[in-house]
């Protein structure tokens, strides 16, 4: 496994319920802020195996961004459950519930 890919599980594993991040910031929090395609690719390959709370991960506008519909209200209904309001168009207000790793977390 590639360091990049390592240090992203890590991130998303430790998003708290409740919180979210964007996919810019998961990135950036590992190491390489331009990834964010590469942190949608890992969390599509790999959210299962480590059962990652992919559902604490939106686009940069804090919207979910999945198209396929099911999967899409699968993400809504595992955010509203943990006590994340979920917006008209699927949005989220990120001033209230984005999540700011603590530098223990951070990349080296």
């Amino acid at each position: 496994m590639q360091p990049f890919t390592a240090k992203v599980i890590e991130v998303i594993a430790a998003i708290p319920e409740g919180k979210v991040m964007t996919y810019g910031g998961v990135a950036r929090e590992a190491g390489s802020p331009r990834a964010a395609r590469q942190v949608v690719r890992i969390l599509h390959s790999m959210s299962s195996k480590y059962a990652l709370p992919w559902h604490r991960v939106l686009n940069k506008a804090g919207e979910i961004a999945i198209s396929d519909d099911e999967s899409r209200f699968m993400q809504r209904m595992f955010l509203e459950a943990e006590g994340v309001e979920v917006m008209e168009g699927g949005r989220i207000n990120l001033d209230t519930y984005q999540f700011h790793p603590s530098p223990s977390v951070q990349g080296d």
